[in-house]
């Protein structure tokens, strides 16, 4: 089906609902995206940018959460100060108009679940005064909050965040698991299945360990000019020979410190580096990222089979 033509009512439509606001289920938090329907949202989740956010949170999760949250508490906080004043208002009042604008920080992102666990979490900070109203719908009666602007206090604004006691994490604990640890959850399944048992790569630097071609080659050091069925790469030695080998036949190998890597194998596969430190009792190295969305983070604790020099 061909694309609409740009003065046709379905493209001047499909422009509107583009900029307008749409169902927050289909919004990813952590790349900042709106996705238009189910499909497109899944479609989304499965790409590589979604992926490389993900990796990037799972390092940190607590960070990230405490940043959206202190976003979130401070945008609330400033709407309910410039909109109500000092007036009593309804919790879900403030929540309703706050979430009318696009780019809000969801909820679901947070340290609260519920906005009464946020409204409450305000009142135990003493941010404001809480009132409750109870109003009643034919048999049925509910309970809400209400948030009064006229104790608003500095705290609001300096990001000042209690320590919560030790019942209140249990209780926290017990409930629901946030979107944002299911996604943590994922992404380390994720890393331990990203193992895979190829490793070449081009461009790397290799030794030969096998004896079968003879003292001239062992022990050799080559760059992989080209990687063939995953599990075999054409090799090309200083001397200019040039030998097809398998990957058992060749290990990694470990520049000084300073020098560019190749991450070959796990969650960081394919990542650029510079080895930082060897730790020669673990059989390990630390590198740094120099490259891509995770550019300056710090990895520890690689094995020596998973990344080589590059050439």
């Amino acid at each position: 089906m061909g694309k609409a033509d740009f003065l046709t009512p379905k493209a001047i439509a499909n422009r509107i609902k583009s900029k307008g606001l749409q169902k927050l289920r289909w919004y990813c938090q952590m790349c900042q995206k709106q996705c238009r329907d189910e499909n497109g949202f899944k479609c989304h989740c499965m790409s590589e940018s979604h992926q490389r956010q993900l990796l990037l949170a799972s390092e940190n999760p607590q960070q990230f959460m405490d940043y959206f949250s202190d976003e979130f508490r401070t945008e609330f906080l400033e709407l309910l100060r410039r909109r109500f004043g000092t007036k009593r208002v309804h919790n879900n009042i403030v929540y309703n108009e706050y979430i009318s604008h696009r780019e809000h920080v969801h909820m679901n992102a947070t340290q609260w679940e519920t906005l009464t666990d946020f409204t409450k979490w305000l009142g135990r900070a003493v941010v404001f005064n809480l009132g409750k109203t109870a109003s009643t719908s034919g048999a049925t009666s509910s309970k809400s909050s209400s948030l009064s602007a006229n104790a608003l206090k500095s705290t609001a604004s300096s990001g000042a965040v209690k320590r919560k006691d030790p019942v209140q994490s249990q209780a926290k604990e017990k409930k629901k698991k946030s979107a944002l640890d299911e996604i943590m959850e994922m992404e380390e399944q994720k890393k331990k299945t990203e193992r895979t048992d190829f490793w070449l790569q081009p461009d790397i630097v290799v030794k030969i360990v096998t004896k079968r071609l003879g003292e001239k080659y062992y022990k050799k050091k080559a760059v992989v000019k080209e990687v063939v069925d995953r599990y075999t790469a054409i090799v090309k030695l200083d001397s200019g020979d040039k030998l097809k080998l398998d990957q058992t036949h060749l290990e990694t190998v470990i520049p000084a410190p300073g020098k560019k890597v190749l991450v070959l194998n796990g969650g960081y596969k394919g990542t650029y580096g510079v080895l930082d430190s060897i730790n020669e009792k673990s059989f390990s190295a630390t590198i740094v990222v120099d490259s891509g969305p995770l550019k300056g983070r710090k990895v520890e604790g690689l094995p020596y089979e998973d990344f080589s020099k590059v050439a």
